[in-house]
């Protein structure tokens, strides 16, 4: 996700490593946090929504300014990653007090309506993309987009009736989403790594 990045050297497109390492991070959490419920405080379950939402939003802008021209656009996505990290901070310190928090259950239900939303943008613009430039291994991009959407919507299923085959399908069908991603990774790598050989070779 950070080659983009690497071999362009555009801040627009440190949005990928950014909002993707959140999302990691933020699953790794939530694994920790329902293991061990009792080593955070509560603040932590609104953190862990709040910048997993935020993860999904810097996906939404990198993806919007990755097919705009640069020179017309950097002081505006440079504008735009300060509003987004300010806006992040104040709302990870907002938490920290628990007078303005509504309850989890609701702050969850509306978080994963916004991931939803933003899951949506990120699988029209990756298959309009693979449609404008048909290439086989892009199609796995909108498909994992996909798999994560309706991972969203099995979790808001959950939390307006606590089914658990819509909490533990979330699951699985999230892990198979990142699988598409991990995949499309291993090939960006190899890729990459095939080239430079070639270019060292010659």
């Amino acid at each position: 996700m950070i080659k983009p990045y690497r071999l362009t050297g555009e801040s627009r497109y440190i949005g990928l490593p950014l909002g993707f390492g959140f999302l990691g991070a933020t699953y790794a959490l939530s694994a920790f946090i329902y293991y061990q419920p009792h080593f955070f405080g509560t603040s932590t379950y609104y953190i862990q929504l709040i910048v997993r939402t935020f993860g999904f939003l810097f996906l939404c802008v990198t993806y919007y300014f990755s097919g705009k021209k640069m020179e017309n656009t950097r002081w505006v996505w440079s504008a735009t990653l300060a509003i987004l990290i300010i806006a992040a901070l104040s709302s990870i310190i907002l938490v920290t007090l628990p007078e303005v928090l509504p309850t989890y259950s609701v702050a969850a239900t509306y978080a994963r309506f916004f991931n939803l939303v933003f899951i949506g943008y990120l699988c029209f613009h990756t298959l309009r993309s693979h449609l404008e430039k048909p290439c086989r291994d892009t199609l796995w991009i909108p498909l994992g987009y996909l798999f994560l959407a309706i991972s969203q919507y099995s979790l808001i299923i959950y939390s307006l009736d606590s089914a658990q085959s819509a909490w533990w399908s979330a699951l699985g069908i999230r892990w198979a989403g990142f699988a598409f991603f991990l995949y499309i990774a291993y090939k960006s790598f190899c890729s990459t790594k095939g080239r430079f050989n070639e270019e060292n070779s010659s």
